[in-house]
């Protein structure tokens, strides 16, 4: 299949979800789009790359990828409050396999058209098999979730529930045991073997890894609630401490409170807290709000149809403390994902 078959091709498969949207001045086909951003409002643009075998295993479909490429952008834009808009897709592609680009679609164009994002240009090339994704989306002016106004004393929040993407790799062998220790690599010994899973408990955990629910909904809901935000991608420590630095306070997270489906803890345990805290890919929100709004902040989740639980608390100084049940210090096999390491 030559380029601009393929271009012609994702062009008829999005076109349905530009068409829909009024402020897609020009969409794809020329060297740029044209969108229009409403009166009033702020632009907000993130991106995201996701590299084979970094960001996803070689067994993931290609639905599942199209879908996860697309969520984590929409996981920042609902971090920041954002009502997302438009994107841009960049695939490279090893060879142009119509099949897999067409399988690649229906997972991100389910997505989209979940939200309502359309698809308004972007780039293909040859080359290692890699995606990247702008998305953009817009905000009252002034209103969007932001890292750097935690206060002291703010409660700290996270959506869902953590650890299950995690739970997911350590399953298929792309991530050590939770009881192998952080210099362990992805074939522990015995003594820290990979625990047993039935089969819908593996399965539900490997759609909670491989198809993330971008949590929009309650990031617009959360404005004028939330003081800071920001999207669990890496690891609910590694993020909150950005939250932390940007701020510049610190945090007390009581590890026993972390919230966890029910498959988590039935497959690992004991050893679900080292996922939840660390693991990473859960794509929740973690954000941070004064006490006296509580009753204020469960009404928005219950309104966005997600759970909320507080774990933990603003404090003054700096980084991150995880703490056990009896209030000591409690220290992760790791704290989240470190790119480049």
């Amino acid at each position: 299949m030559a380029e601009f078959d393929l271009i012609g091709m994702i062009r008829a498969r999005s076109r349905a979800l530009a068409d829909a949207r009024d402020d897609v001045v020009l969409g794809i086909g020329d060297d740029a789009a044209l969108l229009r951003v409403p009166a009033g409002h702020e632009l907000v643009v993130t991106a995201d790359t996701l590299n084979a075998g970094v960001h996803f295993p070689s067994d993931a479909t290609a639905a599942d990828i199209g879908w996860k490429a697309l969520a984590a952008n929409l996981s920042d834009l609902a971090a920041m409050g954002a009502r997302p808009a438009w994107c841009t897709l960049s695939l490279s592609l090893p060879q142009a396999d119509a099949e897999w680009v067409g399988g690649f679609l229906d997972g991100f164009l389910e997505l989209a058209a979940a939200h309502g994002i359309a698809l308004a240009g972007g780039d293909t090339t040859r080359g290692p098999l890699s995606i990247a994704v702008t998305a953009m989306g817009h905000v009252e002016a002034g209103a969007a979730l932001r890292r750097a106004r935690a206060r002291a004393g703010d409660d700290i929040w996270v959506t869902g529930a953590l650890g299950d993407a995690a739970g997911a790799l350590v399953l298929g062998g792309h991530l050590p045991p939770p009881g192998a220790g952080a210099d362990a690599s992805v074939h522990a010994g015995a003594d820290a073997a990979v625990p047993a899973a039935s089969p819908s408990d593996a399965a539900f955990l490997a759609a909670r890894l491989h198809r993330p629910t971008p949590r929009v909904e309650a990031g617009r809901r959360l404005q004028g609630l939330a003081r800071a935000c920001v999207d669990v991608s890496d690891g609910l420590l590694a993020d909150l401490g950005h939250v932390c630095a940007r701020s510049g306070v610190g945090a007390e997270v009581a590890v026993a409170s972390l919230p966890a489906s029910d498959a988590l803890r039935r497959v690992f345990g004991m050893h679900a807290i080292a996922l939840q805290a660390g693991g990473g890919d859960d794509y929740e929100l973690c954000f941070t709000a004064p006490p006296a709004l509580r009753d204020a902040v469960m009404l928005a989740l219950e309104q966005a149809g997600v759970e909320g639980t507080r774990i933990g608390r603003i404090v003054a100084g700096s980084g991150v403390r995880a703490l056990d049940a009896d209030g000591h210090e409690w220290h992760p096999p790791r704290s989240g994902y470190i790119h480049f390491l």
